[in-house]
């Protein structure tokens, strides 16, 4: 085992260990710390990936915009102590499901298409050849992701007007 493994797998279990607490944890604080870490454990894989452009991307919108923008609101509310974030109820089978689905259809996909046996392209090194890349190569992935996103933003504006119409 070289350096770089022992380095890789310190990251890894930063950012897995630090994201179980971020889902975990019922103090919402601590939850926004914890990410904090998760952030910074992602970002240290992308420098190991000699992918420095998204490394310092991660830290800047990640780390010094969305994540301080949750710590000011957390500080911000004044009814910080009342909030429960946790339901009591978790749904684990229902995601178990979904999540299969979504790498069901991921691998039929990529089987479908035979892009699991394409030569690995060259890595970009600027922002226009990442976005080049992202665009060419990867396009198919880059859709998927999006339609994960749009479908996780659907679901957290039902949870939002769901509660909103239930005071």
């Amino acid at each position: 085992m070289t350096l770089y493994d022992i380095i890789f797998y310190l990251f890894a279990l930063i950012t897995i260990g630090s994201a179980m607490l971020v889902v975990t944890t019922k103090n919402i604080v601590h939850a926004a710390f914890a990410l904090l870490l998760t952030f910074f454990g992602v970002a240290g894989i992308y420098v190991l990936l000699a992918a420095d452009f998204l490394a310092i991307v991660q830290i800047m919108v990640y780390v010094g915009g969305i994540l301080v923008l949750i710590i000011f609101g957390v500080m911000l509310t004044n009814k910080i102590t009342s909030v429960e974030i946790k339901t009591g109820t978790l749904n684990v089978l229902t995601a178990s499901i979904v999540i299969g689905v979504f790498m069901g259809l991921v691998v039929s996909i990529m089987v479908w298409t035979g892009w699991y046996s394409m030569p690995a392209p060259i890595p970009a090194t600027t922002a226009y050849g990442l976005g080049e890349t992202l665009i060419s190569d990867y396009a198919l992935i880059f859709e998927l992701l999006a339609m994960l996103l749009l479908i996780a933003l659907v679901g957290a504006a039902s949870i939002a007007r769901r509660e909103k119409e239930s005071l």
